[in-house]
């Protein structure tokens, strides 16, 4: 015969189910809710970005393109490393409609972006976000390198904190370049 308890506890026994049942359900809400972020549900934020030529560039006027926004420093080797992958992508993509962006930390002394981006003769653009603005519109980004790819239609396809896989960002672009 099961165990009977005291209508007391079996009032609190119900509740501690309930309060597990709901912990369970907010988890698995909060764990989707956070997938969906890498899975392009997020539209792009409506930033305009200001090159280090003084040129601006809306994202809003890129619809119909892909995009790569990536948040870098000239001091951070993550990023140094992500440059040739970038200048590949940008070269093998671009006739097709590839953007990429190139935003500069906001401690990341300006004339250190200017030289590095003539030495390094990049063909992209490259933005300054002196006040933070762009990465606070990113999620607030804070490490580094973050690269997004917002597809044709302003949406997030890719949020990638750290270095990403090549052949991965080559993949979702072709999507977008070639389907």
């Amino acid at each position: 015969m099961p165990e009977q308890f005291p209508p007391a506890l079996e009032k609190m026994r119900h509740s501690v189910y309930r309060y597990i049942l709901l912990a369970t359900f907010l988890l698995i809400l909060a764990f989707f809710s956070i997938t969906s972020i890498n899975r392009f549900s997020t539209g792009a934020p409506d930033e305009t970005f200001t090159t280090i030529t003084g040129k601006k560039i809306a994202l809003k006027d890129l619809r119909g393109k892909p995009v790569i926004v990536t948040f870098w420093a000239t001091d951070c080797p993550g990023c140094m490393k992500e440059i040739p992958h970038l200048l590949d992508l940008y070269k093998q993509y671009h006739k097709q409609g590839l953007e990429i962006i190139a935003v500069a930390m906001y401690y990341d002394p300006p004339n250190h972006i200017v030289s590095m981006t003539n030495d390094l003769q990049l063909p992209y653009d490259v933005a300054l976000d002196l006040k933070a603005e762009h990465a606070h519109a990113f999620g607030d980004v804070q490490l580094i390198p973050s690269s997004f790819l917002i597809s044709p239609d302003g949406l997030i396809d890719l949020k990638k904190t750290g270095s990403f896989d090549p052949v991965e960002m080559k993949s979702r672009i072709e999507t977008f370049t070639l389907g």
